[in-house]
Formats: structure tokens, sequence, C-alpha cells
């Protein structure tokens, strides 16, 4: 054989065990659907743990913290793995069967394990006072809850597996040494994690969880059925494998179609009372509750948001009368007044009442708005019906206007446009995060301060001077610091315990003083008197002995929500009222 022969036929073996550019894109396409998978899988798992269980906020910190740690681990273990090809197509096999069954599978834990005590006292017939809690039963219970992060370490591990086999694929499949090899294989990662949390944020928000779950599994089983097919002969036992994507196929379907109800089912079993109706909005999840007493009274509706109660129709009268008619009797005038957060509208039927010519509410969540204003038509009708009951149907008042905002940000276009009232009310949740702890800030109340009439009055929700009492008076010194003079009062609200609001005025005397000098009460309400909120602003002598201790949340400083941590963490989580 010639020279030039030997030398043509080597270039040839060389040219046809090069990487072609088919397999390269293929390969890399598949690590960008995988990384996207992999991150809204962090974001599903930490989301259940904050919606349904309600779940410290931080549980989303902790979830992507774990998972990454979890990934590196799997990064080292895919070492032990010694066919890539066939390791690969196992593990997206696998990836996409625990992923999708992940949160159903939680959800029937958690529930069931909620269930277990009076499960116990109907077997034993045991009276309902003395169900079987605590002990053993208090420890799985609890145990159970941390779930969610046990199904991140565990894809997290397989999600960290990925990259490397992909890595050795790709170099197996060319006999030189690719230069960028792994420089080329996590861009496309980083690119797919993008593509990833946009799905997330622009798609998936807005759906059943657990339909979410199903969707992702099913890119990571469409991966495996495409690396099987091209490197069937690479594989082994590639009909097996091929066998089981068909299985799981299967299993995704049903869990698409019927896997949202039996999740909502599961999570059903978190509530004492019947749950009648459930709906995820794009920021949270609601949950409807109905306890039916008989001998003629009308049920109590009660609404979850995220697991935590946030009303009950048989008290919520009480808490939204001492929200509003104080602030209203201690402002001069009542002709414009701001509304912030209060979507369900109960606390804008009592403002109603005093007959302002017009109401500003400013909700982020247009879903819940839209609940109470024109209820759902898959909504139980007598549900819906005493909905528009328990808020007048004020949404439908001419002399309201809707505002669907971050309130944060929505303030800054009322201050733009000029605007001022003549009483504000801030009925906004508890600085139960970050991102509402700036709503309780030094910052958020001067822009607040901007917005008042001079002789107004503003009062702002201020959770439990009981459960909370740094919290509740932080905020008071909070709304001091922003340039307001603040009184604080509090009563108790059955469904909640001792409640407490700060009510703040700039100029003139203060809130106290003005109610001081009334006479009596310019709104008759069922439950409030003149009695009641003057007794409101008296505290035990030694409530406010440590106040000087006590700082205000300025922007930035998470003070408040680090109060709110503390003093709740015991009690926060699963809500069974």
């Amino acid at each position: 054989m010639h020279e030039s022969q030997i030398t043509s036929s080597a270039t040839q073996a060389v040219k046809t065990s090069r990487l072609s550019w088919f397999d390269d894109v293929l390969l890399l396409g598949i690590m960008a659907v995988l990384a996207g998978c992999g991150l809204i899988y962090e974001y599903l798992l930490s989301h259940y743990a904050g919606r349904i269980l309600g779940a410290l906020e931080a549980a989303i910190y902790t979830m992507i913290g774990l998972m990454i740690v979890s990934m590196g681990l799997g990064a080292f273990a895919a070492r032990r793995i010694k066919d890539a090809f066939t390791g690969f197509a196992v593990l997206e096999l696998t990836v996409a069967l625990c992923g999708s069954l992940a949160i159903l599978i939680t959800a029937a834990v958690i529930g069931f394990g909620q269930q277990l005590p009076m499960l116990i006292a109907s077997t034993l017939g045991l009276p309902p006072d003395q169900l079987p809690e605590g002990g053993m039963i208090g420890s799985l219970q609890k145990l159970s809850e941390h779930l969610p992060y046990v199904w991140g370490v565990l894809l997290g591990l397989m999600i960290g597996m990925e990259i490397p086999l992909i890595a050795r694929v790709r170099q197996s499949l060319s006999d030189e040494h690719l230069l960028h090899n792994a420089g080329t294989i996590y861009g496309a990662d980083y690119i797919g994690a993008g593509i990833g949390a946009a799905i997330w944020v622009g798609f998936m928000l807005a759906i059943d969880i657990q339909l979410a779950a199903a969707l992702t599994a099913s890119f990571n089983l469409l991966a495996g059925f495409v690396f099987i097919w091209r490197f069937w002969p690479k594989i082994q036992r590639a009909k097996l494998l091929l066998a089981g994507h068909f299985v799981v196929t299967g299993v995704l379907l049903l869990l698409a179609i019927q896997g949202p109800s039996w999740e909502q089912q599961f999570n059903n079993l978190l509530y004492k009372d019947k749950v009648v109706y459930a709906k995820a909005t794009r920021f949270q999840q609601l949950t409807f509750t109905e306890r039916l007493r008989g001998n003629g009274l009308s049920p109590i509706y009660s609404l979850y948001i995220n697991g935590r109660l946030q009303f009950s129709s048989i008290d919520e009268h009480i808490y939204h009368a001492f929200l509003v008619h104080p602030t209203l009797a201690a402002s001069a005038r009542h002709n414009k007044v701001l509304i912030i957060g209060g979507g369900d509208g109960l606390g804008l039927k009592q403002v109603l009442r005093w007959e302002p010519e017009q109401v500003t509410l400013l909700d982020l969540d247009a879903a819940l708005v839209q609940l109470f204003k024109t209820p759902d038509t898959n909504m139980p009708k007598r549900l819906s019906q005493a909905l528009l009951a328990l808020n007048g149907n004020a949404f439908n008042d001419p002399r309201v206007n809707v505002i669907h905002d971050d309130a944060f940000n929505g303030v800054d276009k009322l201050i733009a446009a000029g605007e001022k009232y003549d009483a504000i009310i801030v009925d906004l949740p508890d600085p139960s995060h970050p991102d509402l702890n700036k709503l309780y800030s030094d910052y958020f109340y001067r822009k607040l301060k901007e917005l008042m009439s001079s002789d107004g009055a503003l009062t702002v929700q201020s959770t439990s001077p009981y459960h909370a009492q740094k919290a509740f008076i932080s905020v008071a010194k909070t709304l001091a610091l922003a340039g307001f003079d603040v009184k604080q009062y509090h009563h108790n609200v059955p469904s909640f315990g001792e409640w407490g609001w700060s009510i703040a005025t700039l100029n003139g005397k203060d809130a106290q003083h003005r109610l001081a000098l009334l006479t009596e009460l310019p709104i008759a309400d069922d439950w409030l008197t003149l009695g009641l909120v003057k007794g409101a602003f008296e505290f035990p002598a030694n409530f406010y002995q440590d106040a000087t201790n006590i700082k205000p949340n300025e922007l930035g400083s998470l003070q408040l929500y680090h109060y709110h941590q503390q003093a709740w963490s015991e009690t926060q989580g699963l809500d069974l009222f």
C-alpha cells in the first residue's frame, strides 16, 4: 500500500469517528431540556411546601440549597456508572417517574398523617376532645412535613448525574479529546435553566401543581425516548428500557388527567372542615371549607390561603369592624378611602357603610378578587351566594375602583397621579416572607404618608400582640419612624385569638384622643361599641416595658420578618381550624 493511501485511510478513520453535528446538537438540546426540568422540580417542591403546607417561606431557599448540594453529590456518584449510555436512559426513566409522583405521594402521606388521630379515635370510640396527638403520632406528622425535602435530595442526586453522563456520551462518540466538552454542556445547561425559569413564571404558576409535575416529567421521558432511538445499539437491554418508557408514559397520562383531583383530595385531608372549593391562582392557593351546624343555623365558611386561615364567616365581622370603623371614625372626612390588600371585599363592605364618594382597593391577585366579585361557575352555588352575602356584593358597587398591582409599586402610581385619601386601611398578610416585609417598612409607610390627607387616619393590621409581641410593637415603631403619631389597639377574634392593629395620624390629636371625644359611634354595628373601641387601646401594665429594645423595620433590614418568624415558628404550619 502506498504511503498516500495509508494516510488517506487514517484520515478517513478519524473523520468517521468524530462526533457528528447532529449528535452534538441532539445531546446539547437534551441537556438544555433537562436543565429546565431540574429547575422546575426545585420550584415545584418548594412551591408545594409553601402553598399547601403553610411552611415557612424560607422553604424555597432551603429546597434550592438542598438540591444544589445533592446535585453536586450526584455528579460525583455518576463516576460509578460504568455504561454512560445505558445509565442515562435508566436515569431519565427514573427521574420522570419520581418527579411526576413526588407531589402526589407527599400529599397522600401528609394528608393521611393528619387524619390518623381521628381514624384511631373513631376506631377506639374516643370522644372528640381526646384525640391521640403528640408522641409518636406527632413525630410522624412532623416528619411527613419534611417529605418534600426528601424528594428534593433524591431528585437532586439524579439530576446531578445528568451532566457527567452526557459529557461521557459526547466524549465516547469521538476518538479525539473534546477541548470544550464541559464548557459546552454547561452552556446548554445554563440556557436551559433560564428557559425553565421563564416557563415556570409565565405558564406553570397558573396551572395545578400536580399537572405541572406531570408535564415536566414528560420532557424527561421524551429526552429518554429520543436518546434510546438515536443510540439504540449502544444501550444494553434497550427493548426493556423502551417498554419501561411506554409504561411510564401511561402513568404520566393518568397523572395529568386524574392527578390534580387526587392531589386536591389528599390536600383536603389537612382540614377538619369539609373542603368545598379550591383554586390555585398565579400567586397563591385558595381553599374554602364548610362546616354544617344544623338546627337552622347557616354553615360556617372559611378561607385558607397557602394553608393559613384568612377568615371565618362566623367572626370575620369582628376583625373587619375593628380594622375599619376606628380608622374612619378618627378621620376628619370619608370621601376618598384607600384599601391596600383586602381582596375578599370584607373590609370594603364595612367602608361602604360610611357612604364614601370613592374607594380604591389595591390588591395583587386579580383571581382572588374575581372570586368575590363574580364567583367561579365551578364553585358550589351555596358558597358563591355566601361569599357575595359576606362582602355585600361590594366589588360591584360603582364607587369602587380596583387596581391589581403589587402594593409597593402600585402606591407609586397613585402618588404620581397626585391622589390624596381621607383614610387608608392596610389589610395585608403578616410579614412571613421577605417580599411582604418591605410592605411593613419605613420606606413604604413614607409612601403612604404622601397619599394621606393631613387630618386623616391610617390603620395597619399588625399581627397578634399576644403571640408576636415584638413584631406587633415593631410595626408601631416603624410607623413612628416614618413620621406618624401612632397608637395601638387589640381585640379577641375567636378564629385567630388576640389580634392587633396600629392606627396612625399626621397632625393634630392622635387617633386615641380623637376617638375618646366621641359620644357614640357614627356607624351602628352589631358587635362593635364605642366602649369596646376605647377599651381596645388598653394593654397590660408591662406590655411595652421592653419597647426600647425593639427595632423598627427599616427597608432592607428584614427586622420585622425575623421578629415574626421567631414568634410564630412553633405555631406556623398546617392550620386546621
